[in-house]
């Protein structure tokens, strides 16, 4: 294996070409926009649950995991004549010439991924606990993004706003009263919680702690590497939930389960008046450096993840140039990226491969990658996705 990894980073030129990587949920609805077959949802078969997500350049697991796929969740790379190796197993074996120095030595691994949800419901209020909590079940904590691509959000879904926080007026006291009651009634906790509408082409910063109920729009979400949920909403759009969703960060031997629960919520945050102010997240752009080549900031303003939109125009030959690796994938137009022939999904048939997504070494991003949009009318459009080594504070600004 470790010749092939080799062999297949110098044949790339410190790029990779990934394989698609779809998870299967077992609840919600399927918004049917990740441009799979429709007879594909339930490739994984019914037990598994209905695809409904996809995760991009990813080295860590799914939290619930999956007898008949052990690796579920864990992102490959092809490799020549079919072969393929996991990203992690790039990583053990390349280390810094992967990632860079700096992530090797902090963290040992690419510690972030990013992912496409695709709901037709919202999702259940819940939260991602510190890191002081989720260490006590073995995860960490779970700071996230949300961008929303007009490339895949046509329809809207059911609810295309997203609840943050809580209501000026609400007390500590209501919010126990829900998660008390956990599983006696349907506590509507949203009553209590502010909605604000989601719009594509714009998104959000959300800090651990924070209580969110995603809406319905198709998402692209960069987010640390780990999967841990508090789950405070019991019925979501008809829908029952357990109280292992709840229950889910506590550790075997908490016995008071609903104070830890309370604990683990950051209030300050929760309560804070000027929440959209703070989070909301309009796309910045960059300085343009060359004809053709338009760069955005998407998801910005925080110590751990960031993403960038990248256009080139038709016919356009330019270098893209980073100072960290990345993970990216090509949601619109055809061309080549690197020495690979690239090309946006239409419609993949699960299991299959695709040319869209790929991951980018610390030393070409630096160098640069050439991209050529060979579209003599359509844009090419790509989305990377950066860990801590590639943190901005840009000042806000709305682009078109």
């Amino acid at each position: 294996m470790r010749k092939i990894i080799h062999n297949t980073f110098e044949s790339g030129n410190g790029i990779f070409r990934m394989i698609p990587n779809f998870i299967p949920i077992k609840f919600g609805m399927p918004g049917r926009r990740l441009k799979i077959h429709p007879n594909d949802y339930y490739a994984f078969g019914l037990k598994a649950g209905t695809i409904m997500e996809r995760w991009l350049c990813s080295v860590n697991g799914t939290r619930v995991k999956n007898p008949d796929n052990p690796s579920q969740g864990i992102s490959y790379v092809l490799a020549e004549d079919g072969e393929k190796f996991t990203l992690k197993e790039a990583i053990v074996e390349l280390g810094e010439e992967l990632i860079g120095e700096e992530l090797q030595k902090k963290y040992g691994t690419f510690p972030v991924f990013s992912k496409f949800f695709d709901y037709e419901t919202p999702l259940y209020f819940h939260f991602h606990p510190k890191t002081e909590i989720a260490a006590r079940v073995g995860c960490e904590a779970k700071p996230e993004c949300y961008y929303f691509p007009p490339q895949f959000n046509n329809y809207k879904g059911k609810r295309a706003s997203t609840y943050f926080g809580f209501n000026p007026g609400v007390t500590k006291e209501d919010v126990k009263r829900c998660i008390e009651n956990f599983s006696d009634c349907d506590t509507k906790i949203t009553n209590l919680s502010k909605a604000y509408d989601i719009e594509a082409g714009a998104g959000w910063y959300v800090p651990a702690g924070v209580l969110h109920a995603p809406g319905s729009l198709l998402t692209y979400e960069p987010q640390w590497g780990t999967d841990l949920n508090c789950v405070l909403e019991n019925v979501v759009s008809g829908e029952i939930f357990d109280e292992k969703y709840l229950y889910d960060i506590c550790p075997p031997e908490e016995e008071n389960k609903v104070d830890y629960i309370m604990n683990a919520i950051d209030w300050d945050k929760n309560y804070d008046e000027n929440f959209k102010e703070h989070y909301f997240r309009p796309p910045v752009e960059l300085p343009k450096t060359q004809a053709g080549l338009t760069e955005k900031w998407i998801c910005y303003g925080n110590d751990y993840i960031t993403a960038k939109e990248v256009t080139v125009m038709p016919d356009a030959k330019v270098v893209l140039k980073d100072t960290a690796a990345y993970g990216c994938i090509l949601i619109q137009g055809f061309g080549t990226f690197g020495l690979f022939d690239a090309e946006s999904v239409n419609m993949m048939r699960v299991g299959e491969q695709t040319a869209d997504e790929y991951f980018v070494c610390k030393r070409r991003a630096e160098k640069g990658v050439e991209i050529h949009n060979r579209s003599k009318t359509e844009p090419m459009v790509i989305l990377q996705h950066f860990g801590p080594d590639n943190i901005v504070y840009p000042d806000k600004k709305t682009t078109n």
